[in-house]
């Protein structure tokens, strides 16, 4: 009996060791569980999910200790001396089960926190996506900007109607239109729809690869499609067509979008200035002048623009008189004319050779606030070197340089070669010297106008060592350098050197020109070679030149010359046959 006693007390006991050595087990497994999830989701997740997630984990983890107490607790009665075993082990799958339901129900929770911290990001995604896709388009990089586009698609997203007229726009300026076309195609049928800006762009884009007809077939395909075309879409239209020569389609078209209830336009000041415009570069005008007559009358407050392309057609037409005085009508009705207005007056007078009053105007010019740029600098720095007056041209210049306003090449190079022509090496070369100072590098120009004034000054050797500085600088010859050169050679009787000067020539590329032929005749019956010479007046008859009356005086002298006064009249009378 005491051997059972203590053989039941001893099976008791161990029952209640295996059950301590389990609970132990189990709690140490469900703080390891709690303790790894918590570090490996939320440690490693802290600059990704919100405190608010750390929050719900911890507050799961509490609750999963405590139940576990509570159960041990309310259930003592259960594991003592006189409990069941099977009791035991029926709790411990209970609690199990519940602290496996909890574990479910905490990663659920944690997945919810996910899904709305990746909405976030994919909204933040969207927005940087949608943004980056713009930059490329207007940089031009559209091969990026369509990849990224399509990436979009794939995760299901697609861009705004604005994030696509970037791309139809950046493919528009390209010239390519076939996948322009070929994106709108894909708005069409996966959206977003199509607005009346992505129709302009589209149309303007066929309009600049000259394609009018396309164009105006999609202005049909717009208004089928149940978009209105605005002012805009008008504008491009009238304006292509009138580039195109077809002032009067332009203008019939006009009038029938005009008469039309469902386009969102009247006659405006944009519409009517480009019709203006395309009627004085066509020489119409009378239709320009009428034009203008609709503008004065339907729009009271007409701006510079319109001022600008009135003032320019009577410059196209040489009538600055009539400029002049639109241009006081402007000033009188408070409109300030802008560095266009007082460029085409500039344009308009150096032209006629009324350089005095170009200045004038340029005084105004600066009285009135409104800064010359290099164009305005250009036509009256090239009409004072045009007539001759150099110094004052070189003025100008200096007046550019106290302005911050570096000269382009052109410009120096118009003042070195109107020193040269004056035969002012020094100067010519001074400027040439303070070019270099301003950074601006030579150019075959620069140095063709040095080659002329040493030529001029009868420095020949001079000529064909600038010749070799260039070649040192990089630059090489070009027709006109030879020309220079070949002419030179010819004049002092060095045919050798101007025949070695024509080869090079051709050896880099360059097709003798009229003025080359024309020299080497010369040379030739300077050295007496007249059979060459006459070779040479074959050969540039069946170049194709239109030749003008230089080579057959030089060949009518020479016949002259050696008495043969048959052959120099039938040369006179190829001459009088050519000019009929």
């Amino acid at each position: 009996m005491a051997l059972s006693i203590a053989c039941g007390e001893s099976s008791s006991s161990l029952q209640f060791l295996i059950f301590r050595f389990v609970n132990q087990t189990l709690d140490s497994i469900k703080l390891n569980v709690a303790q790894l999830f918590s570090n490996s989701r939320i440690r490693s997740d802290d600059d990704i999910l919100p405190s608010t997630l750390k929050n719900i984990m911890a507050n799961v983890a509490d609750g999963c200790r405590a139940k576990t107490q509570d159960w041990f607790c309310s259930n003592k009665e259960d594991y003592d001396d006189k409990g069941d075993p099977h009791a035991v082990f029926n709790v411990l799958d209970a609690m199990l089960k519940e602290n496996l339901d909890r574990l479910k129900t905490m990663r659920e929770n944690i997945s919810l926190v996910k899904i709305g911290v990746k909405g976030c990001s994919l909204e933040i995604d969207y927005r940087e996506h949608v943004s980056m896709i713009r930059d490329l388009s207007l940089g031009g990089k559209l091969g990026a900007a369509l990849s990224l586009r399509r990436e979009l698609i794939r995760k299901g997203i697609v861009p705004d109607v604005l994030t696509h007229n970037y791309l139809v726009n950046g493919l528009c300026k390209t010239g390519d239109m076939e996948k322009a076309d070929w994106l709108i195609r894909e708005m069409l049928e996966m959206g977003p729809s199509p607005n009346c800006a992505t129709y302009n762009t589209f149309i303007k884009g066929y309009c600049n690869v000259n394609d009018v007809d396309k164009a105006l077939s999609l202005f049909s395909t717009m208004e089928n499609c149940g978009i209105r075309p605005n002012r805009v879409t008008c504008n491009i239209l009238v304006d292509a067509l009138c580039k195109e020569g077809f002032l009067g389609v332009a203008v019939k078209f006009l009038a029938n979008i005009l008469a039309d209830e469902n386009v969102e336009a009247t006659s405006n000041l944009v519409t009517s200035t480009i019709l203006m415009d395309n009627c004085f570069k066509s020489g119409d005008m009378i239709q320009a002048l009428g034009f203008w007559d609709d503008i004065s009358q339907m729009n009271p407050q007409i701006d510079v623009v319109a001022y600008n392309v009135l003032i320019n057609g009577f410059r196209l037409s040489r009538d600055m008189n009539f400029g002049y005085m639109f241009f006081c009508q402007m000033i009188k009705k408070g409109l300030l004319p802008d560095v266009i207005t007082f460029n085409t007056l500039l344009s308009g007078l150096c032209k006629e050779g009324k350089l005095d009053e170009a200045c004038y105007i340029y005084g105004v010019m600066s009285r009135e606030g409104v800064a010359p740029n290099q164009i305005s600098y250009k036509m009256i720095i090239q009409g004072l070197c045009v007539h001759g007056d150099v110094v004052k041209a070189n003025e100008f210049l200096l007046s550019m340089i106290e302005k911050s306003i570096v000269p382009q090449p052109h410009l120096w190079n118009l003042i070195i070669d109107g020193y040269g022509r004056c035969g002012d090496l020094a100067q010519a070369f001074s400027v040439r010297d303070q070019m270099l100072s301003f950074g601006v590098a030579p150019n075959v120009f620069t140095f063709n106008a040095l080659i002329h004034a040493q030529i001029k000054r009868g420095n020949a050797f001079d000529a064909y060592s600038l010749k070799r500085e260039m070649l040192l600088n990089g630059i090489f010859p070009d027709v006109v350098t030879y020309n220079l050169l070949i002419g030179t050679a010819c004049n002092s009787g060095n045919i050798r050197l101007a025949l070695k000067l024509h080869d090079e020539m051709l050896r880099r590329g360059h097709e003798p020109d009229l003025i080359t032929y024309t020299e080497l005749i010369r040379g030739h019956c300077i050295r007496g070679n007249i059979k060459e010479a006459e070779e040479l007046f074959v050969k540039l008859q069946k170049s194709g030149f239109q030749i003008d009356h230089v080579p057959f005086q030089i060949l009518i002298k020479k016949h002259c010359k050696l008495n043969e006064p048959d052959i120099a009249f039938d040369l006179y009378q190829k001459w009088l046959d050519r000019n009929k």
